[in-house]
């Protein structure tokens, strides 16, 4: 007992002079995971993209188009930063993404409106970025709503309507909406949850890759193994251990700092999080030494990893809902570990359920972190006579 505590002390000694010298460790599992943390939550810290420049075609220059332009510019996500003659030169405004979008008041518009002859208001808006479009239509979309119901309750007024009868007229369902959990839509809890964990996912399987790798590269592979006594099992074990406590260290960090520091909502409490960034990390590092030992190849293993990192940001079923996705797609979405923590997250961390909701999300995670034991042997086999190639 006492000789294998010497060789796992002698090991870890081993792997944390490894892990000091060499930056690219000190860079991917503290620098640069801190870094993306900071610079998404500071890039969405407002919320919701404001201020986004948009300009006003009108024709009409009368009062009421003045209120509503107004009423426009006073909105949170538009401010109106140019005026231009006709609807070519906003539109070629547009293509030189110089704004936005732009509202369209046409001559003679207040005076059909006034005689109540429909006249047409227009907005034209640039999709090209959803999350700029959406936003825009929606606060364009209300101008039109605002500058007919001012006329109607002006109308009705003068035809000696009370306000509680204009407004059952002009408004006869009233809408009571509520954002569970996140009542300001607020872009940077939706879209920070789901960036920075995934950054990190990534970041843990090309270094888990990459450490097994470099054994075989830097040929000190038998000097590693004969340190163990010839143990392979627990020179993998000292050699990922180190990595996997700072891994989670920084991890936490950066959970803090979101849920503490910038107060994003975690109604499941802190344990939950502490639970799923060790099963996480594990999850990661299982999956990184299983490609390595499946293609026992660095080059090779660090790619897939890094495809695999990269197509989670779709997979997670963020940005577009995993239950719209094809069947085909569905089920691929179990093989990526990010899934399992956003639905995680967003079940037990975000809305305060049991944890017995997503058992299978739980387990999955688990046998991500023990694939490793799949390809063992393999791995023991490269590891005694594979040769790098460059």
């Amino acid at each position: 007992m006492k000789d294998q505590l010497t060789i796992i002390s002698r090991l870890l000694r081993r792997e944390l002079r490894i892990l000091a010298v060499h930056p690219i460790y000190t860079i991917c599992m503290v620098v640069l995971p801190l870094f993306v943390t900071f610079f998404f939550t500071s890039l969405l810290y407002e919320g919701q993209p404001t201020e986004m420049p948009i300009g006003i075609v009108d024709q009409d220059n009368t009062s009421t188009t003045r209120k509503l332009t107004r009423i426009l510019d006073g909105f949170q996500s538009s401010k109106i930063v140019a005026h231009y003659p006709n609807v070519d030169e906003a539109r070629l405004a547009i293509q030189r993404n110089e704004i936005y979008g732009f509202v369209h008041f046409p001559k003679n518009m207040t005076e059909k409106l006034l005689a109540g002859r429909q006249p047409k208001m227009a907005y034209y808006y640039s999709n090209v970025s959803l999350m700029a479009g959406t936003l825009l239509n929606k606060e364009l979309k209300t101008l039109c709503v605002l500058g007919s119901a001012g006329v109607g309750q002006a109308t009705l007024t003068a035809k000696g309507a009370t306000k509680e009868q204009t407004m059952a007229l002009l408004q006869p369902i009233l809408l009571d909406t509520h954002a569970i959990n996140n009542p300001l839509t607020s872009y940077n809890i939706y879209l920070s949850n789901m960036l920075v964990p995934t950054c990190f996912l990534l970041f843990v399987f090309l270094l888990t890759a990459y450490s097994l790798g470099t054994e075989i590269k830097f040929n000190t592979r038998t000097q590693w193994i004969k340190m163990a006594d010839g143990s392979f099992m627990t020179a993998i074990a000292c050699k990922i251990l180190p990595q996997t406590l700072i891994h989670i260290t920084v991890m936490l960090l950066a959970m803090t700092y979101m849920y503490g520091y910038l107060h994003f909502p975690a109604p499941g409490g802190f344990g939950r999080i502490v639970l799923l960034c060790v099963l996480s990390v594990l999850a990661a590092q299982g999956f990184g030494m299983f490609m390595f030992g499946l293609i026992p190849s660095m080059r090779m293993a660090m790619s897939i990893c890094s495809l695999w990192g990269v197509l989670s940001f779709s997979m997670v079923g963020t940005t577009f809902p995993l239950l719209a996705m094809d069947r085909p797609l569905q089920g691929l979405a179990w093989l990526f570990p990010m899934k399992h923590y956003y639905l995680i997250y967003q079940r037990c961390i975000f809305n305060d359920f049991p944890l017995s909701n997503v058992w299978e999300n739980i387990l999955v995670l688990i046998l991500f972190a023990l694939l490793p034991l799949l390809t063992m042997k393999k791995m023991r086999t490269a590891f005694q006579h594979y040769e790098y190639i460059e």
